[in-house]
C-alpha cells in the first residue's frame, strides 16, 4: 500500500518533470519473478526504474537508512521503505554478502522483481565497471529466474557532484531482452560460473548503454581516484 502511495507521488513526479524516455518495456515481464541488473549511474537510478513500470520493483539498501535516529532518520526508513528498499547490515564478517542473497530469493520466491547493480557501487566517472559475482550470479542460479540486462541513460547528468539544484532533463532506460541461466542451475558455489554469468550480464548492459567498460571493480577505481586526489592536494606545511 505505501510503495503505491509512493508510486503515485514520487513516480508521478519524476515522470512529469522529467520525461524519461524509455525502450525495452516489453521484456519486463507482467508476471512471475525476474531479476533486473542495471547499471549504477545516480542514486536517481533506483527511482526512475521503478517509476516507469506497473509492477513493484525490490532493491536492497544499507541498513542505516533504516536506523537512523531523530525525526529525519524516521521519514528517511519510511521513504525508502515506501519505495522498496529492503535493509541489509554490511557490518557481518562477510559483508551483506549471505544476508543480501537470502533477501533476494526470498523477493524472487514471491513472484516479484528483484533490482541489482552488478557493479556493486555507483560508477565515479560514467563508465561500465566489472560486475560484482557474489550477488547476481548467485541469486539467478538459486532461483532460476531470468535476468534483464538495463541501462540507465544520462541520470548522472541531472545532478552532478556538487549540484544542489536537478537540471530539468530527459533521461533514458533501455532494457534488453531476458538472460536465462537456467542451464547453470544449483552450480552457485562454483566460481568459474558465477563469473561467465556476471561477465555476459554486464556484456549485455554495455550493449545497451554504449558505456566504455573497464575492466576493474569500482570501489577499486573509487579508491585510485581519492588517492589521486589526496597527492593533488597543495602541503599545508
Amino acid at each position: 500500500m505505501l510503495y503505491g502511495a509512493m508510486k503515485v507521488s514520487v513516480g508521478a513526479g519524476l515522470k512529469l518533470a522529467f520525461r524519461p524516455w524509455v525502450e525495452g518495456k516489453e521484456h519486463v515481464p507482467a508476471a512471475g519473478p525476474a531479476i533486473l541488473a542495471s547499471n549504477h549511474l545516480s542514486f536517481s537510478d533506483s527511482f526512475f526504474l521503478p517509476a516507469i513500470l506497473d509492477r513493484k520493483v525490490t532493491f536492497i539498501a544499507k541498513a542505516e537508512y533504516f536506523t537512523s535516529p531523530g525525526v529525519k532518520g524516521k521519514l528517511t526508513a519510511a521513504f525508502f521503505r515506501g519505495v522498496g528498499q529492503l535493509p541489509v547490515d554490511r557490518s557481518g564478517a562477510r559483508g551483506a554478502g549471505e544476508e543480501a542473497v537470502r533477501s533476494a530469493v526470498a523477493v524472487l520466491e514471491r513472484g516479484e522483481l528483484f533490482g541489482i547493480y552488478p557493479e556493486g557501487t555507483r560508477s565515479p566517472d560514467g563508465r561500465l565497471y566489472r560486475g560484482k559475482p557474489g550477488g547476481l550470479a548467485r541469486v539467478a542460479l538459486a532461483t532460476g529466474a531470468p535476468v534483464i540486462p538495463v541501462a540507465m541513460i544520462d541520470t548522472e547528468k541531472i545532478q552532478p557532484p556538487g549540484k544542489i539544484v536537478p537540471k530539468l532533463m530527459r533521461p533514458g532506460i533501455r532494457i534488453g531482452e531476458p538472460l536465462d541461466f537456467s542451464r547453470y542451475r544449483g552450480m552457485e558455489s562454483d566460481r568459474f560460473i558465477l563469473r561467465s554469468v556476471t561477465d555476459e550480464v554486464m556484456y549485455a548492459i554495455m550493449k545497451l548503454s554504449g558505456q566504455e567498460y573497464v575492466d576493474v571493480y569500482a570501489t577499486a577505481a573509487k579508491r585510485m581516484l581519492a588517492e589521486e586526489a589526496k597527492k593533488r592536494r597543495p602541503d599545508p606545511r
